[in-house]
């Protein structure tokens, strides 16, 4: 089944985007904690290097899409951008972003605002650099998201995505298999509010297309030279596209 087809609440009637935005208000108080816990904190060294992908740029406008509580943004203040925008679906996880901003003496830097990826709110153009930490694979129609992205970058800006992906080689397939398919979701059940929702994001990021396969869904949506760079043995990947 596809990533778009898979939704963190079976029975609901509501669409993707709103089981989305309920899920991770559900989960927002502890979900930087649990975060750490999952990745073992190696996601904050891969954060660092999309921060350093994006510094080459000099970036002044950066979009940070499903920013979440503001991780990624925060770290990239440290670019000395004029402006930077975390964008999100979710209310709850920007609201524990806003008192990370305000602690971090950031407020006037970081503007957090709610919002669809599939609908924004800025003209054609507008930024330099537009960030997505393990945000894609929880947009409803990836396509129409990825070509809004392309919508707002300005023609010399760059796109820098990290997602997870599956590693190939053995025996990390198999280790990463088990871990996503077992323990992850043992995790979320035992430390968070949602039982289900670390059940939704081990199933999502197991069937997201990575590697060429996502390279070619960027270059079909506006994008050219891309490039996928696996980390940590491949449990994720760094994609890097201009239009």
């Amino acid at each position: 089944m596809s990533a778009e087809k898979i939704n963190p609440y079976k029975d609901s009637e509501l669409g993707k985007k709103e089981q989305v935005a309920q899920m991770f208000d559900n989960i927002s108080e502890n979900y930087d904690g649990l975060n750490r816990v999952i990745s073992l904190g190696i996601d904050v060294k891969w954060r660092k290097k999309v921060v350093q992908i994006v510094g080459k740029n000099n970036p002044k406008q950066i979009l940070d899409i499903a920013t979440g509580t503001g991780d990624l943004a925060i770290m990239m203040a440290a670019l000395k951008p004029d402006r930077i925008v975390g964008l999100d679906i979710s209310a709850g996880m920007l609201e524990v972003g806003k008192q990370k901003i305000a602690k971090a003496n950031l407020a006037s830097k970081i503007e957090m605002v709610v919002g669809d990826s599939e609908e924004m709110p800025f003209e054609d153009n507008t930024f330099d650099a537009i960030t997505v930490s393990f945000g894609v694979r929880n947009f409803a129609h990836l396509n129409k998201g990825i070509t809004e992205i392309a919508r707002v970058l300005k023609p010399t800006g760059v796109l820098v995505i990290l997602e997870t992906s599956n590693p190939t080689k053995f025996p990390f397939k198999q280790g990463y298999k088990f871990y996503t398919n077992f323990i992850l979701p043992i995790i979320g059940k035992l430390f968070s509010k949602d039982k289900v929702a670390y059940s939704y994001l081990s199933e999502s990021a197991n069937s997201f297309p990575f590697g060429e396969a996502f390279n070619n869904i960027l270059q079909k949506n506006g994008f050219t030279h891309t490039k996928d760079t696996p980390v940590t043995f491949g449990v994720a990947t760094i994609y890097t596209a201009s239009k």
